[in-house]
């Protein structure tokens, strides 16, 4: 059984309240799911808080997991990335640490990236390839480099609206060549 379908299992016995299938899960997830959080926060304690915020979402919503249509691990790290950009909105970091943050940062894909792209990697970078390279980017921004909307527009000098349409789009695109 793969590693896909373990999670698989382990999310179905979570919504039907199964606290071994929790904690399964929890042991198997865990490390991808705070390096998403550590990436995003830059803070140990801070991604420790938002890995424990996305581990209560997932036990209050795991019977929304769609089995066989979503990527397991692309579900809770999504899940994951939202609980990290919440606290860093609430954070609301000053702008010497974004500097900082920016001089630091390696050119090394993410934990993010690589937990999103390790069970369909081959088809996603496919389907990313068949999107308009601005499109493509704006959405590489912001769900693997944690830009919210704002950020994006002001980095790619567009308008919000035009990069939120852009990433409508463009997930919809890819949500079609996923499927074929």
């Amino acid at each position: 059984m793969s590693s896909r379908e373990q999670i698989e299992i382990h999310i179905s016995q979570v919504a039907l309240g199964n606290r071994q299938a929790f904690s399964d899960l929890y042991d198997a997830t865990s490390a991808k799911l705070f390096g998403i959080c550590l990436r995003i926060l830059n803070d140990r304690s801070e991604a420790e808080e938002a890995l424990q915020e996305t581990y209560v979402k997932v036990w209050r919503s795991a019977d929304k997991f769609a089995s066989g249509k979503a990527s397991p691990i692309s579900w809770l790290a999504a899940i994951a990335r939202n609980s990290a950009i919440d606290r860093y909105r609430k954070k609301k970091p000053d702008t010497a640490e974004l500097v900082e943050a920016e001089v630091v940062a390696d050119e090394a894909p993410s934990p993010e990236s690589n937990a999103i792209m390790s069970d369909d990697m081959d088809n996603l970078d496919r389907c990313m390839g068949e999107l308009d390279e601005r499109h493509a980017s704006a959405i590489r921004n912001v769900y693997l480099g944690g830009w919210s909307y704002n950020e994006a527009a002001t980095e790619l000098d567009i308008p919000l609206n035009t990069v939120k349409t852009w990433i409508r789009r463009g997930l919809i695109s890819l949500r079609e060549c996923l499927n074929r």
